[in-house]
């Protein structure tokens, strides 16, 4: 065991010892294999509809790869953009902004609080309470879910430790999801590459994860890769989140930390962070420079503000044993969530970011609500909710 250990401890520092601060240039595809999960797309493939089928399958390879802003929305049933108006058909202005926040409540072990009212939430946006319009809690409702997965021959080679928490965390996932939700399998190294659009078919799941066997480059745009797929699920109706399954290191992303958070805080879409290679770094710590260490510290911050502002939650698993708990608290925050709208009464349309928070009080007298246990004890309990949200500009 102690010489599996040392054995581990010299492969991740191996990996490390190869760590850029920032490359500006990626390795020569030459001698990279032809079936990586960062072949390119075509730049001139037609948008598809975005009332088509969520079926529909992504555009085929090409020699050159396009810019993320140039791709399409991906197509979604939910999706209410693209339908035409018959004409001769009157339209309507409304000029009152609603705001959605989708609310879990999670005891101190990670797990749902069921049954709390409409008036024992209060919302808070930029410290003025607000008036909560509707209030829901509907659990059977279906999901929209992207998988988001770093594979970089940095840390995902065949057969390392890294491909294998990778493949872990991934197929583990895709077996807690029900038949109803929508499903999309993201890659990323150098490029994104869409490997599977938002599908109920979990056979198209299955045959795109096929993909992930082995990496292209070592470069990581985890930042582009997120930002997309946000701002592309900012248009979907319903239940929706990213997971994203990475070691949360950026090498190669055209966006900066800055903007990457900026976009995921207007896109509003839950990301849900599951880190990779945390045992390994345990083991190697020692062996680590003071820059390695700080790189990785970085990474993990990143994936947890990135949750924790989009109204996720990151996870930061030492053993691949404790997968299985994981999904159970992403699923049960996903499903069990407390739906709230409301009119903000600063209808002002300045592009502004406004801040969100929300409580639980008790209605007599303000006071934080006392949740307590089947034996009568006071509970503690954490809020999960996205921290605001930028307002809509005014259209000339």
């Amino acid at each position: 065991m102690k010489a599996l250990k040392i054995l581990s401890a010299a492969a991740l520092v191996f990996l490390l010892a190869g760590i850029p601060a920032r490359r500006a240039s990626a390795q020569s595809p030459e001698s990279q294999p032809t079936e990586t999960v960062a072949k390119p797309r075509k730049k001139d493939v037609p948008a598809p509809d975005a009332t088509s089928a969520p079926d529909a399958p992504s555009a085929p390879a090409a020699p050159s790869a396009p810019d993320a802003s140039d791709q399409p929305k991906i197509p979604s049933q939910f999706s209410k953009k693209g339908k035409e108006v018959p004409e001769g058909t009157p339209t309507f202005r409304s000029d009152v902004t609603t705001v959605q926040v989708e609310v879990a409540v999670l005891d101190n072990k990670g797990h749902f609080i069921p049954n709390i009212k409409k008036d024992y939430f209060r919302v808070l946006e930029d410290n003025v309470p607000q008036q909560v319009s509707t209030f829901s809690t509907n659990s059977e409702a279906p999901m929209t879910i992207a998988m988001v997965v770093e594979f970089n021959a940095q840390f995902q080679r065949i057969y390392s430790q890294g491909w294998f928490e990778t493949l872990t965390a991934a197929y583990g996932f895709v077996q807690t999801l029900k038949p109803e939700d929508y499903f999309a399998v993201v890659a990323y190294d150098l490029r994104t590459e869409i490997l599977s659009d938002f599908t109920t078919d979990r056979q198209k799941t299955y045959d795109a994860m096929q993909r992930l066997r082995i990496a292209g480059f070592s470069e990581s745009n985890m930042f582009d890769a997120v930002s997309d797929m946000a701002e592309r699920m900012s248009g979907i109706e319903g239940r929706k989140a990213i997971l994203l399954i990475a070691t949360g290191r950026d090498t190669f992303s055209k966006l900066t930390y800055d903007k990457a958070r900026k976009s995921i805080q207007e896109a509003g879409v839950p990301i849900y962070s599951i880190s990779l290679l945390q045992a390994l770094r345990i083991m190697a710590d020692a062996s680590m420079s003071a820059s390695q260490r700080m790189d990785f510290l970085q990474a993990d911050n990143t994936l947890n503000t990135f949750a924790r502002e989009s109204g996720g939650q990151a996870f930061f698993p030492r053993f691949t044993g404790e997968f299985p708990s994981i999904y159970k608290s992403i699923s049960d925050a996903l499903r069990n969530q407390y739906s709230i709208a409301y009119q903000p009464s600063n209808q002002a349309k300045d592009g502004k970011f406004r801040k969100l928070k929300v409580e639980l009080v008790d209605p007599a007298n303000g006071n934080p609500l006392r949740i307590t246990d089947d034996k009568g004890k006071p509970m503690k309990y954490s809020i999960v909710a996205k921290q605001g949200y930028t307002a809509p500009r005014e259209v000339e």
